[in-house]
């Protein structure tokens, strides 16, 4: 499974070339980032929010009577069905708000859980990267002997959920969180070789 390249962070919600994308909010902030120049209640709502797709980050701002909340889904780009989303544009995860990077772990495991079959099809088809290193190496905890057992595992039959990777794998617990710690390491890190789930910065 590769990342996802659609988005593109310089586009405004009034693109109409603009792929339609779901966010999760991680923080919603309703009178913005303090602008000591604009009174508390002239300042432009602002949120942070998780893209389901590719795990992009975003910015959003909102309109002034717009009713969010965490953990709410909305659409980023150009459709009459969005959530009150007037723009957007990427951010890194250290321009979250205290409380977005705290609530970034359950929107990623909220993501996993509501698309099983998206994140259990990796265990299926990961490939290797170079002659040494495989896409489930990348993955904490799995080291040679898990690794090769996944792969003569799913040669027998694809796995079908979760459950069923914990029953024929030995040794291997919690698929679904070993995936969410691999993708909040690909979040919070500049500087990795390979990323997997997480599409570049636009």
């Amino acid at each position: 499974m590769t990342a996802s390249e659609s988005g593109n962070s310089e586009k405004s919600s009034d693109d109409e070339s603009a792929d339609h994308r779901h966010a999760i909010i991680l923080d919603h902030i309703p009178h913005g980032q303090t602008n000591p120049d604009r009174p508390r209640s002239q300042q432009e709502p602002i949120a942070y929010g998780i893209e389901e797709e590719d795990f992009r980050l975003y910015e959003l701002t909102f309109e002034t009577d717009a009713d969010v909340s965490i953990g709410d889904r909305v659409v980023i780009g150009p459709t009459e069905a969005r959530k009150a989303v007037d723009g957007f544009r990427q951010v890194g995860y250290d321009a979250l708000s205290t409380t977005g990077q705290n609530e970034l772990k359950y929107a990623v495991e909220e993501i996993i859980q509501s698309d099983e079959d998206r994140f259990v099809s990796f265990y299926n088809e990961a490939q290797p990267i170079t002659l040494r290193l495989h896409q489930l190496n990348l993955l904490p905890g799995i080291g040679k002997k898990l690794r090769n057992d996944i792969l003569d595992q799913r040669k027998r039959g694809p796995f079908t959920s979760f459950s069923e990777i914990e029953q024929r794998i030995t040794g291997l617990h919690n698929p679904a969180e070993i995936l969410a710690e691999r993708i909040l390491e690909e979040i919070r890190e500049n500087d990795l070789k390979y990323n997997v789930f997480v599409a570049p910065s636009e």
